[in-house]
């Protein structure tokens, strides 16, 4: 399977906008523009989220645990990503990491159906025997639109991740402005994931996407419309998407007012940011754990890089305002144009457009 694409997805930036409610529009009646209200509110909810955080909360051998959404599960601030993991050239380095991972108080594993053939779930499944299953919250992905491609995905990833209950299951990459409705579609892929979780196989419920903030609203919207309201959302949280058709700024606050589970990914744009050489790994994880974020994925294809992600968590203390404007100072003028975003402004990370097959 190719994980990559050279089609361009489809995009409504006119879509209604979730996070235009009657205080935005309060807002823009006191002759605050709808971008910088937005960008208000986030800071706000940076700063009350900065504010309610503690050296002495809940952690285990020392990395941060923060709770899933509204639900009472208890996730570690720090999640191993799974595409990495079946990127690294030998299987049983990759066993390595994931159980060293756990051994050392991370339990959040990031998966998808698709990544690498299958190999990221097959080698997640066996690196999950001899009692390790028991320390992890599993999350996995699937691509079908479908009931029936849905199904088929959910019962491969069993399959392969070993297990007969799946954590959390997300609808990923939804990156077309069509992606809801077909999910929400009657025969789409909404039925198959409550079929499944009825059945027991599977917990919680998410979506994941990486091209737009208004794509992301729209899911959102459709979901309420459908009377269902998911238990995450999956989504790029970083520095560089502060300044960008911002996720940060449109989307969390909507997540952080429903109580939904936030999961922040493309931390450094999969080794983007750093070649900018303006900013740094930690400084990286750093402002996307400042966050609101019940969990910070990040990919580890090496035990170098998964021991970075360790001192990261455990050396984490909440952003201050200053820091964070020196930060986001600092990335502006080299952010403003998503040119180092390269999942929304192109076509690269698009592996669904690429694989149309996998939606069903």
């Amino acid at each position: 399977m190719n994980n990559k694409k050279n089609q361009p997805c489809q995009e409504d930036a006119g879509h209604p906008n979730l996070a235009q409610d009657a205080r935005t529009n309060d807002a823009v009646d006191d002759g605050i523009s709808r971008r910088g209200f937005l960008g208000f509110a986030a800071a706000s909810i940076f700063l009350a989220h900065a504010g309610q955080q503690s050296p002495r909360s809940e952690s285990r051998n020392g990395i941060p645990y923060r709770t899933l959404g509204r639900s009472k599960e208890k996730v570690s601030l720090i999640g191993l990503g799974g595409y990495h993991l079946g990127n690294q050239a030998d299987p049983q380095e990759s066993i390595r990491i994931i159980r060293t991972g756990l051994d050392e108080g991370v339990n959040f594993l990031d998966n998808c159906w698709d990544y690498n053939n299958g190999q990221s779930e097959i080698r997640m499944g066996k690196a999950l025997r001899d009692g390790y299953r028991e320390k992890a919250f599993v999350m996995t992905k699937i691509d079908g639109r479908t009931k029936e491609s849905a199904a088929k995905q959910i019962d491969e990833s069993l399959r392969r991740l070993q297990t007969d209950r799946i954590d959390l299951v997300q609808f990923h990459e939804v990156i077309r402005m069509n992606d809801p409705e077909r999910i929400f579609a009657p025969g789409g892929g909404m039925e198959a994931a409550l079929d499944a979780k009825k059945a027991g196989k599977l917990r919680y419920l998410g979506f994941t996407g990486h091209k737009s903030p208004q794509i992301h609203l729209h899911m959102l919207e459709t979901a309420s419309k459908n009377g269902f309201t998911f238990d995450t959302v999956q989504m790029p949280l970083n520095v560089m998407d502060a300044h960008f058709d911002s996720f940060e700024k449109l989307v969390l606050p909507v997540l952080v007012e429903k109580n939904i589970g936030v999961l922040a990914m493309k931390t450094m744009g999969d080794g983007n940011f750093l070649r900018s050489g303006v900013i740094t790994p930690i400084e990286c994880l750093h402002y996307s754990m400042s966050l609101p974020s019940s969990v910070v994925i990040t990919g580890c294809d090496s035990m170098r890089i998964l021991d970075q992600a360790l001192n990261a968590a455990r050396s984490f203390a909440p952003m201050s305002e200053s820091a964070r404007a020196d930060l986001l100072a600092k990335t502006a003028k080299i952010a403003g144009s998503g040119s180092f975003e390269l999942y929304k402004t192109t076509q690269t990370f698009d592996g669904t457009s690429a694989n149309p097959q996998w939606l069903g």
